[in-house]
């Protein structure tokens, strides 16, 4: 029996497969500021809310551009609205090499948000364009992998290339990575009416479903522009958008902060953490892969498609509850909040698969990238309050457990020390002004180190061996709050998904 698949053709997997380079490449340019915290913090004397401002900048930016970037899409078409969105973001991502304050870093930033918000408005109505409804979940799986790919080429890159050749080299050529991608994206791709490399097996195979016929048959037709408040007199736009608010923040947490982490909790930075986070973000491709494939399981057993991906989502909302364990069980080995947090994020990316589905499912083809763009923004938003959040609270814990640990000191007999240390005026070569009461003494710029250390080196030592453990009891608490936020999401998010559209409903515009 001749395999259904071969008689019409595979070629919707070729583009498919270039959406997931462009994905992988998005996340590796995001990530690379994230790899270099523990390097640049000390250079330019970043707090936890320094950091937490400067991805904020990225998140608003990003959020801002991805109302615009779907309507832009829908407007220019996927070919070229995605080259330009990927052409943008990096030279977004080299020009970080050229920040000379934090200011700099803030600008390269915005820049990169506005680039990277094209991504994934464009890659869903690529999906919509070249699928149909039944697999259009498994090939939004396999792109949104990317986004795993990316994460986990990061780690295992950008600590080498810094070590090497210097941070901005790892800038440079990380975020150079992506202009090959152009050369591709322009040979292969083409809407399937236009392709001269799929056949017509294959076409209509990605246009049997009704809406798909009605749509394609008027392809010829001007462009229709739907209204945004159009869009969001639907409770299917808020339903998604509230799923995106709720649950991206906790993937831009893990994103941003998970170097930050390691590194507050068990010393690890650098190349350390490359393997850790390598396995982690494996495990977070076989999730959003999976993901894509869960909802099948339902459809087969004839669930109409949104019924078997609500089902799917609410079964993959219950995983992430494991994240509450991770720093009780942390004690023992970094390796059991890796694994569980790697448990969490593979969730989310299941998880996100199947959101970005609902919106294919529901609305027409010209609004797809629109709605994405809206729910995008949401994400964005919350992915805003979640990462600010974080650095306030981290930062709150962090001074308190320094302010701990002079106390502790000073009935070690290290109250003459102590006082002469901070009496002084400590500046690091960039000319900033550095706090002891706000900067651990692990984490001193090595000039300054050298100064308190020219003092007593002995007592210096003793006083940061006793400060280290104080410091880092009060970060477990700190990430212990910020990761419950991060288990409960993913179920407060599907119950409001669910009340607000229950049962799946077509929107005609």
């Amino acid at each position: 029996m001749t395999n259904l698949s071969e008689k019409i053709g595979k070629y919707r997997w070729t583009i498919c497969a270039l959406v997931f380079f462009a994905t992988t490449v998005n996340y590796l340019d995001r990530q690379v500021l994230s790899l270099l915290k523990d390097r640049l913090e000390v250079q330019f004397n970043w707090s936890d809310s320094d950091y937490a401002n400067i991805v904020s900048v990225f998140q608003f930016v990003y959020a801002i551009s991805m109302l615009f970037a779907g309507r832009l899409i829908d407007w220019l078409g996927t070919k070229l609205g995605y080259a330009w969105s990927l052409v943008i973001w990096s030279v977004g991502a080299m020009i970080h090499a050229l920040a000379k304050s934090t200011g700099g870093f803030m600008f390269a930033r915005g820049v990169l948000g506005f680039g990277e918000a094209g991504n994934f408005p464009a890659a869903i109505k690529t999906v919509a364009e070249w699928f149909p409804k039944k697999e259009r979940a498994l090939a939004t799986g396999i792109f949104n992998s990317g986004t795993n790919v990316g994460a986990i080429l990061a780690p295992i890159t950008v600590p080498w290339i810094a070590d090497h050749l210097g941070w901005e080299a790892a800038f440079l050529i990380i975020g150079g990575i992506g202009l090959f991608w152009l050369i591709f994206w322009f040979w292969l791709y083409e809407i399937p009416s236009k392709s001269k490399r799929v056949g017509a097996a294959e076409i209509a195979y990605i246009n049997s479903d009704a809406d798909s016929i009605e749509e394609n048959s008027n392809s010829a037709a001007p462009k229709e522009k739907v209204s945004w408040f159009k869009l969001l007199r639907f409770k299917q736009t808020w339903a998604f958008s509230f799923g995106k608010f709720m649950t991206d923040g906790v993937w831009w947490f893990f994103l941003f902060w998970l170097p930050a982490y390691m590194k507050a909790q068990y010393g690890m930075t650098g190349m350390d953490i490359a393997f850790p986070l390598a396995v982690l973000y494996m495990m977070s491709s076989i999730g959003s892969i999976g993901g894509g494939w869960f909802p099948m399981y339902y459809i087969n057993k004839g669930y109409e498609p949104y019924a078997g991906r609500m089902k799917a989502m609410l079964t993959i909302a219950m995983f992430p509850l494991i994240v509450l364990s991770a720093q009780y069980l942390g004690v023992y080995s970094y390796w059991f909040p890796v694994l569980i947090i790697g448990i969490g994020t593979a969730a989310h990316q299941a998880w996100s698969a199947n959101i970005f589905t609902t919106v294919s499912d529901m609305f027409p083809k010209k609004a797809v990238a629109s709605v994405t763009g809206i729910g995008g923004m949401a994400g964005a938003l919350g992915g805003i309050v979640v990462n600010k959040s974080a650095g306030w609270v981290f930062d709150a814990y962090r001074h308190a457990g320094i302010a701990k640990s002079w106390a502790v000191s000073q009935s070690a007999q290290l109250t003459e020390y102590i006082e002469k240390i901070r009496s002084m005026q400590l500046i690091n070569k960039r000319g900033d002004l550095i706090n002891l009461n706000t900067v651990e003494l692990g984490n001193l710029p090595k000039e300054v180190a050298a100064q308190l250390q020219a003092i007593d080196p002995t007592l210096f030592q003793q006083l940061k061996s006793l400060q280290m453990p104080v410091v880092q009891h009060n970060m477990t608490i700190a990430y212990t709050w910020v990761f419950g936020f991060c288990a409960l999401a993913y179920l407060i998010a599907w119950f409001v998904m669910h009340s607000l559209v229950p049962k799946f409903k077509k929107i005609n515009l």
